[in-house]
């Protein structure tokens, strides 16, 4: 018996039935954009299929020009394109799976000037105001949706999803705060649901029954002027009225100031939304958003109405997520830890999407991992993100490995980035590396510093992934008992007082910052993190949205910086405005332009704007960059040894795990 048994159980939906309750998300990688990709996203969607999956959405592909995402972005449209997507339709078939198509009007957030929407309301993430539709051009949206929908069909897709969440065309109709018309198309609730409706309906009625017709509901909107929950419902029942199969989660739109899937967010935090869809309505409905380990599903499954659980950056994290689980091996899954660093940031950068744990995603028919021809003992040197990924991916491809650490523990950088709060999924990718340390058969020393002479004895080859230091800024009076380095705060456990400074405001000190304005305990309940960002599930709640209540910090923090560009400014698109609001609800004072003078007992002495100032506080926490270690090299070069330095001990500048684990990876394929 499976481990999971709601979750594997197959759906039958009449016409066809699914293998299991897992869905693939809509994932948009780039590899859509482009004809030659074809093969590529063939491959990828193959290989999700091959792990168990049992439904796969595409990434969006728009109906009509005007809806592209981009300029010359994907789209459906013609019959050429239509025959061109057999290679995916039988790839995922030729593998067991089904597949259906998401059809995406980006409306409002199409990145180029000829885009349209329900009203001439410019977005705030987009430069080009769009142009209100015509009545005309709704009644030719909805036949365009329905012929895509047809072309979908013709290219072998199992069914479409009518993407009408997350702030995009349809959902755009569907809200007061971006239709002002006053047509049949705006005004009343029921008016702006219409297009939605019509467009569903004229989806059925072109592919007829026997064919799988989705639809991405907003359930909650997060913006102001947002749709309430009467309206969502009404929208619900309608849409199964006139012929939908599957109600998919859709939580917020892009512009939201809510964060909606990155790793602060609590696991299934919006499940409730979409069970409460489900006691409305007879189809099955789908939960989705921040569900990334198979125990998480399950309960969702057993608890609610609820049929189907949504996944899309779970499975760039690892294509096998489905059958691990239903072997009863979740320890050995490669959890996605929403960090957005190589998926949606690639997306936003325009950049082919991939995954930070799993850099093969979306590059299956070029970073390959095949079995060697000759075998090779191989000691890799350091256990962080580099090091673990180059050490199991070197033993699975046959080689013989020895890792070396000099901590009584694995992690590197990921042992201390756990404890952060908002940050314990990266306890995840630290547990699935110690199983695959053990499947894969690396004998492992923990606790043991390997010398040049050691490695140069016994190695064909060497791998030094001995990761980073903090670095020591040269300020008069660091060696102050109220100076600490983050590493020492983190993972040494060292006490703070009430009123801290933190030097250094790249990602550790923004990390460091949240650390010191949450308490003890930072792992934030789901009823706190709703507080916090104003969630609400009252109904006449307009977008879901209430007064946010953050609880206070614990202590005063002051974030300090060189530089006098705006602090998190080089963070990541997706996740850094999350960091920067949830400082600001805590109350961290932001310093730019700051002169560091020195440390000692009255505090830290400062210049700001050419005024001298000193901030009267109990600690100075250091996060002042990192030096790579790189002791082994020279003793190497010098006994000869064919050695590969990676990760931190590559490139120090701010720490980049991304990075880390694909060099490992990519380096583990070459050897």
């Amino acid at each position: 018996m499976s481990s999971y048994p709601a979750l594997m159980a197959p759906l039958d939906l009449g016409f066809t039935t699914l293998r299991n309750r897992v869905i693939m998300g809509s994932m948009h990688t780039g590899l859509e954009d482009r004809a030659k990709n074809i093969d590529r996203l063939a491959a990828f969607y193959a290989e999700r299929a091959r792990g168990g999956v049992g439904l796969i959405v595409t990434g969006g592909f728009a109906p009509n020009r005007t809806g592209w995402l981009l300029p010359l972005g994907s789209t459906m449209v013609t019959h050429t394109q239509a025959l061109r997507h057999r290679k995916v339709t039988r790839a995922v078939h030729a593998e067991g799976g089904k597949i259906v198509m998401q059809l995406l009007h980006a409306g409002r957030y199409s990145y180029w000037p000829l885009s349209v929407s329900a009203s001439a309301i410019k977005s705030p993430i987009n430069p080009f105001k769009p142009r209100a539709l015509t009545e005309r051009g709704v009644h030719q949206t909805i036949r365009d949706f329905a012929r895509s929908a047809e072309l979908a069909q013709e290219a072998g897709y199992d069914g479409v999803e009518l993407m009408g969440g997350e702030g995009y065309f349809i959902n755009q109709f569907l809200a007061p705060r971006t239709n002002k018309r006053t047509d049949k198309w705006g005004g009343s609730a029921e008016n702006r649901r219409r297009i939605a409706v019509e467009i569903a309906r004229a989806t059925r009625a072109a592919v007829g029954s026997d064919f799988i017709i989705m639809f991405r509901l907003s359930m909650a909107d997060l913006v102001e002027k947002g749709q309430t929950w009467d309206e969502i419902i009404a929208l619900a029942q309608e849409l199964e009225a006139v012929g939908v199969n599957i109600l998919n989660t859709d939580i917020g739109w892009h512009e939201a100031r809510v964060p909606t899937i990155v790793t602060s967010v609590p696991r299934a935090a919006f499940a409730d939304f979409t069970a409460r869809v489900a006691e409305e309505v007879a189809i099955p409905v789908c939960a989705s958003n921040r569900i990334n380990m198979p125990e998480t599903a399950e309960h969702i499954l057993t608890t609610t109405q609820v049929e189907l659980i949504s996944m899309a950056r779970p499975m760039l994290a690892d294509p096998d997520w489905v059958d691990k689980a239903a072997a009863g091996k979740a320890d050995e899954i490669n959890t996605c830890i929403a960090c957005n660093q190589a998926c949606l940031d690639h997306t936003f950068q325009n950049k082919t999407a991939s995954c930070l744990v799993n850099p093969r995603a979306c590059h299956e028919t070029q970073l390959t991992l095949a079995p060697t021809r000759r075998t090779k003992t191989v000691a890799v040197v350091g256990a962080g993100p580099a090091g673990l990924a180059a050490a199991t991916n070197l033993a699975r491809r046959g080689h013989t490995v020895t890792l070396f650490e000099a901590e009584d523990r694995i992690g590197g950088q990921f042992e201390i980035a756990r404890r952060i709060p908002g940050k314990e999924e990266f306890a995840e990718t630290i547990r699935y590396y110690e199983r695959q340390l053990e499947l894969t058969g690396v004998d492992v020393k923990l606790g043991a510093r390997a010398s040049a002479e050691e490695l140069s004895a016994g190695y064909d080859e060497v791998v030094i992934a001995t990761g980073v230091t903090p670095r020591i800024p040269a300020i008069d009076g660091i060696d102050h008992p109220k100076a600490l380095s983050y590493a020492e705060l983190v993972r040494g456990g060292k006490p703070v007082g009430e009123r801290v400074a933190v030097i250094g405001a790249g990602g550790i000190g923004v990390d460091i910052s949240e650390f010191l304005t949450h308490e003890s305990s930072p792992t934030m309940d789901l009823g706190e993190w709703m507080r916090e960002w104003g969630v609400t599930y009252a109904p006449d709640a307009v977008g879901a949205l209430t007064t946010p209540a953050p609880a206070p910090s614990p202590r005063t923090v002051f974030l300090l910086q060189r530089k006098e560009t705006r602090i998190g400014k080089d963070l990541g698109k997706t996740t850094g405005w999350v960091h920067r609001a949830a400082l600001r609800a805590k109350g961290v004072q932001e310093l730019t332009g700051v002169a560091y003078e020195r440390i000692d007992d009255a505090g830290l002495h400062i210049t700001v704007d050419g005024k001298p100032r000193v901030l009267d506080v109990d600690n100075v926490v250091i996060c002042a960059g990192q030096d790579s270690v790189r002791d082994l090299v020279a003793g190497l070069e010098t006994a000869g040894v064919t050695h590969h330095v990676i990760g931190g001990a590559d490139l120090a500048s701010e720490l980049d795990a991304k990075r880390a684990i694909k060099q490992g990876t990519e380096l583990a394929a070459t050897i």
